[in-house]
């Protein structure tokens, strides 16, 4: 039966429903006698209704019960009312490990981080005989400050009755030749009916690592029996050819957990647990051998040189350059430096070897292009940056027409060589084929009408430039590119770059450059449905526009299948994360962010505001200073960092950041903030003051900010309704802002987040 919140059951009180699980409903509840929030498990009525089973659950409970460990959630008691039966237990408010999940994987230091607490439960568990028999991401949960916490240990084999994805299934309790488990993630002596162990909880947790690490399970199929086939049948495809930034180790140590021999596979979980601290004190101390994977899977495409007669030929080297770059970004495991990284060495003179250390790639790509007429000369060569030697290069003398046989020559090359001659691929057939292949798929999108690329490249290349007036030209020149082709799904996405970007600015109205942009970018979808770029402009355009976090989110879950590595998409997703309300994510996908892009300003400012919000002020602070040592006038950089230091109890510093912010309405907002932190109320009733006098259209969130900051509840509140009447571009980042968390136990934060929500449905 379900419970009603406001229901008691015995000293509980019911205050609402937490979702169903194999092994019942689940609710939270307070505990009236101790004063605390629990989790209420109801038992499935075939196990309350069997006296038999009921004494054999109640026996193994005490055992399970018995368990004190910070990584396994606390049984409390078992008990009766009403005529229900059911579990009180540990109440773990956080994201079950399936929510926090990516496609692409987690960066290494988070999944380490996450990793290892894991293992000790299982061994703790283990050494008192408690096998868990379902362990999968959905029964782990990570807390807002990354603790880990597995849920329902024992609980499988004292119930009987497991989910099997969307299907439950009973069986009898402990029965030799019963099926208990979820079946992604059950051993193959499992999925047999045969005697499980320990070791089955190895196998669930070796399917786990393997996701957190490739974002994708290592058995899949079209239902449970085509699953269950491919874990009894399918040897998994290595983690170092996946994902080829894996450190061979912890392939190794996966690989040992996915035996399907249980003899054969690692036998405890304690040697799972010393193998993963072992890798991540190698990681940790930066050790070359055996704990990181070979860099060479890892690419810089340098800025190609322009080397035809007019210098107005510019673009097409540069635009051929980010062709390049964009397809190789595509091939599955191969880490590919970003755009702003690669072209912060164009026309510096710097040796290969500088690069290879600076972007922290093995291999970088390099060339130039003449373009006479209707001819195009271009040159490549590939170079190991450990010794300087040219793995390869070509020539290619070409009309114009050509140019997309050309692009599609040096990127299979690129892919074919890096697969073999590094990392030891099969034959040369076998990659040549599967290098033309991947390049096929990469390259989706673009259109087939060689001048409209010419004008593509010509828009792309001015949208770079970043002023209003070059932007309206990239606009004009992508329409012309779309006139004449208008099948280029990529032209489409990257006009509606080009109309974000003006609706951004505030050079045209927000609805006319947000709704011009939904309108290209849906064109885009249209023409090629699996485009990373096109399904992560829509997201931007759900998250700041819409302000729709349910599609935002299907959109950047979308972009990173297709593009793990782009940092575009891992910074949009890193700043949905965190208007969701979440803290650790963003980190995690912004520091993938940054070492995607090493050079970037905006990466290092965007994880400088992840991790200030997730409290890591020391970090943020650095995040900020790298930041402004790549580019000093950032906007906003002065003011973040000045948070960070006020956050770190050091005013005076932070106050000489503040009055260093180069753009006014930020620097009266941080002066503000942190006038106030050092007690100076005059001073920062003065910042307010002008703040709102000049800036009050278009600085409404920073102004409930600084009320915020300040206690004042009431003006804080007027000023977010007033932002969200505006349609204030910033209401997103005010979800998870430091300034407003002295708001979130008001019930009108609880309104105001409702009538975001009810605006995006």
């Amino acid at each position: 039966m379900a419970l009603a919140s406001g229901m008691r059951l015995g000293s509980y009180e019911v205050l609402g429903s937490l979702g169903a699980g194999g092994m019942g409903e689940v609710y939270r509840a307070r505990d009236l006698r101790l004063g605390r929030d629990v989790a209420i498990k109801v038992l499935p009525s075939e196990v309350a209704s069997s006296s038999h089973r009921l004494a054999r659950f109640e026996r193994e409970a005490r055992t399970v019960a018995s368990l004190n460990h910070p990584n396994i959630v606390t049984l409390y008691s078992v008990e009766d009312d009403q005529g229900i039966r059911f579990l009180t237990m540990e109440l773990v408010d956080g994201r079950t490990l399936s929510q926090i999940l990516t496609p692409g994987g987690l960066s290494f230091t988070r999944l380490l981080a996450l990793a290892i607490p894991m293992g000790d439960a299982l061994v703790a568990a283990h050494e008192r005989g408690i096998i868990h028999r379902d362990l999968k991401p959905g029964n782990v949960m990570v807390t807002r400050d990354e603790r880990v916490k597995i849920l329902d240990f024992g609980l499988a084999k004292m119930t009987g009755r497991e989910e099997h994805g969307d299907a439950t299934v009973t069986a009898s309790l402990s029965r030799e030749g019963s099926v208990v488990g979820t079946v992604p993630y059950m051993a193959p002596e499992q999925l047999r009916g045969a005697e499980t162990d320990a070791r089955s909880d190895l196998f669930a947790f070796g399917i786990i690592l393997y996701e957190m690490i490739a974002g994708r399970r290592p058995f899949v199929g079209d239902g449970y029996a085509e699953i269950a086939s491919s874990i009894l049948r399918d040897a998994p495809e290595p983690l170092t050819a996946v994902r080829l930034d894996c450190p061979v180790e912890l392939d190794r140590i996966v690989m040992g957990c996915l035996e399907k021999n249980p003899r054969e596979r690692t036998q405890t979980a304690l040697d799972v647990v010393n193998a993963i601290r072992r890798l991540q004190k190698m990681v940790e101390s930066g050790a070359p051998e055996g704990a990181r994977a070979s860099r060479a899977a890892s690419i810089a495409v340098l800025p190609f040189v322009n080397r035809s007669p007019s210098a107005d030929d510019e673009y097409f080297s540069d635009g051929l350059t980010d062709e390049l770059l964009n397809v190789l970004a595509k091939i599955q495991g191969l880490r590919v430096t970003a755009r702003t990284s690669a072209f912060h060495f164009k026309g510096k003179d710097v040796t290969i070897p500088e690069v290879g250390k600076a972007l922290n790639v093995a291999t970088v790509l390099e060339g130039s292009v003449r373009k006479a007429g209707n001819r195009v000369r271009i040159l490549v060569e590939l170079v190991r940056v450990s010794d300087g030697s040219h793995i390869w290069s070509e020539t290619y003398d070409r009309t114009f027409e050509d140019i997309f046989a050309v692009q599609d020559a040096i990127a299979q090359a690129v892919v074919q060589e890096l697969k073999t001659a590094l990392l030891g691929g099969t034959s040369h057939g076998d990659a040549i084929g599967r290098a033309k292949a991947e390049v096929a798929v990469a390259a989706k999108g673009r259109g087939s009408d060689p001048e409209a690329h010419r004008l593509y490249l010509l828009g792309r290349h001015l949208l770079g430039r970043g002023s209003r007036e070059d932007t309206a030209m990239a606009i004009r020149y992508l329409k012309e590119a779309l006139d004449r082709d208008p099948r280029n799904a990529l032209a489409w996405a990257e006009l509606a770059r080009a109309h974000i970007i003006e609706g951004g600015h505030g050079w045209v109205s927000v609805e006319v450059g947000y709704g011009h942009a939904r309108d290209a970018a849906e064109r885009a979808l249209e023409l090629e449905p699996d485009l990373a770029e096109a399904h992560a402009r829509m997201g931007w355009v759900q998250m700041y526009h819409d302000r729709d976090s349910r599609l935002a989110e299907a959109s950047y879950h979308r972009a990173l299948e297709l593009s793990p590595g782009n940092a575009e998409v891992l910074r949009g997703a890193g700043m949905l994360a965190r208007t969701l309300g979440r803290r650790e994510e963003p980190v995690d996908l912004l520091r993938r962010a940054v070492e995607q892009d090493p050079l970037s300003a905006v990466a290092y400012h965007t994880l400088g505001i992840a991790l200030h919000d997730a409290s890591h002020f020391v970090e943020a602070e650095e995040a900020y200073r790298k930041a402004l040592m790549l580019a000093p006038q950032r906007i906003l950089a002065r003011a973040g960092l000045s948070m960070a230091l006020l956050a770190q109890q050091r005013g005076e510093e932070a106050l000489a950041e503040a009055l260093q912010e180069p753009q006014e309405p930020f620097r009266l907002w941080s002066l503000a903030m942190v006038h106030h932190g050092l007690g100076h109320s005059a001073e920062s009733d003065a910042a307010l003051a002008e703040l709102i006098e000049k800036y009050s259209h278009d600085a409404a969130c920073q102004i409930a900010e600084v009320h915020g900051a300040r206690g004042e509840a009431d003006q804080a509140f007027e000023w977010l309704n007033r932002a969200y009447v505006q349609g204030d571009a910033g209401i997103p980042d005010t979800i998870q802002s430091p300034s407003l968390r002295s708001l979130h136990a008001d019930p009108r934060w609880a309104e105001f987040r409702r009538n975001i929500e009810s605006t995006a449905a």
